[in-house]
């Protein structure tokens, strides 16, 4: 009751009311929370936990963050029933216990956009249909990169980071359409309307707000993202890219170069001080293949022969110019060389 509390807690409602207005939602919806892979478990444990229902089903794709899949996998340990399908077959993998489905509303890997609108129409012809069934959707790679409305995207949970908008690591927000009856995961407290015990990172949540009025939409992203794929396809034809012909965000390259190591590439680049990724951030250190590209149908040799190009509001045509040149350079390097131990 003293006002510096009160003070403390005046900014964190005006965060709360500027990554609503962000989303399209209104302020008593919004959940902070540590990022989002702790969005994603809340949302997931969250819902299904809480529910009274005697069976459940939860449906998502194979193509989710480790955060998502993880949850899904722990409530198959619990009991719950899980498909993990193609976006394309969730409406009918749904079955009248179904009481979650989850997908991606971006891919963190390829960029890939996911017909989150339609998955939502007929889980809303669902519960219409007096079913108790809910939708979540992962949406820390699209927000900030594509317009995002949670309202007539038709979700009921919507998972945020920070960081994806150039604010710090360590804050995120879940989206709770009122009414939906998600049941908090963590106990000791009364914080965020009884949905996330534990003290706000007040701060942090200043920061994301400050981060989301900054925002300034997508299109330089798409010119540099594209320029990029434009001149190197055409110094190494012979490089393909991943998710190719599907809408994917503007930021986002995946490459596959055939026939030479990701991992390889990645240290070339590394050693000029450029930045890239075989895979997800949460799976670095990881022996095995994307989970993602193998789900698309890429050969596991495929798989770790690609790297992910990630670009930023900060990145200039020049670095994407001296970018393109060190990835054809050293890509033809280990080509050769990757031939020559071939014999």
């Amino acid at each position: 009751m003293h006002r510096p509390g009160q003070a403390a807690r005046q900014h964190l409602e005006s965060a709360r009311r500027t990554v609503a207005g962000f989303l399209g939602a209104s302020a008593t919806e919004i959940v902070f929370t540590s990022g989002g892979t702790e969005a994603n478990n809340l949302a997931i444990l969250g819902m299904v936990r809480g529910l009274p229902c005697a069976r459940k089903h939860v449906v998502t794709t194979p193509i989710e963050h480790p955060s998502v899949l993880e949850c899904v996998r722990q409530l198959g340990r619990e009991g719950v029933d899980v498909s993990v399908v193609d976006a394309a077959d969730i409406e009918q993998t749904l079955r009248e216990e179904t009481v979650l489905v989850s997908v991606m509303h971006a891919n963190n890997e390829t960029g890939a956009i996911h017909p989150v609108r339609e998955v939502a129409a007929f889980v809303g012809r669902r519960r219409q249909g007096g079913q108790t069934i809910y939708l979540h959707s992962d949406g820390v790679q699209a927000a900030g990169k594509i317009p995002v409305d949670v309202r007539e995207l038709g979700v009921d949970l919507y998972s945020l980071s920070a960081h994806k908008v150039f604010a710090p690591k360590g804050v995120g927000a879940l989206y709770v359409r009122k009414g939906t009856p998600l049941r908090g995961i963590q106990y000791g407290g009364r914080h965020e309307r009884e949905r996330r015990a534990g003290t706000e990172n007040v701060p942090a949540a200043m920061a994301f707000a400050r981060a989301v009025e900054l925002s300034d939409g997508a299109a330089t992203l798409e010119r540099l993202r594209d320029n990029f794929e434009t001149a190197l396809l055409k110094r190494l034809p012979w490089v393909e890219m991943n998710g190719a012909g599907q809408e994917r965000l503007p930021n986002t390259s995946n490459v596959l170069f055939r026939g030479i190591s990701g991992e390889g590439l990645v240290i070339a680049l590394d050693l000029q001080n450029m930045a890239v990724s075989t895979g997800a951030a949460c799976s670095s250190g990881s022996i095995e293949p994307s989970h993602v590209l193998l789900a698309m149908g890429r050969s596991r040799e495929e798989a770790r022969s690609s790297v992910r190009f990630s670009f930023g509001r900060y990145n200039t045509a020049a670095e994407i110019a001296a970018l393109v040149d060190a990835t054809a350079k050293a890509a033809e390097k280990l080509r050769k060389e990757e031939k020559l131990l071939a014999g």
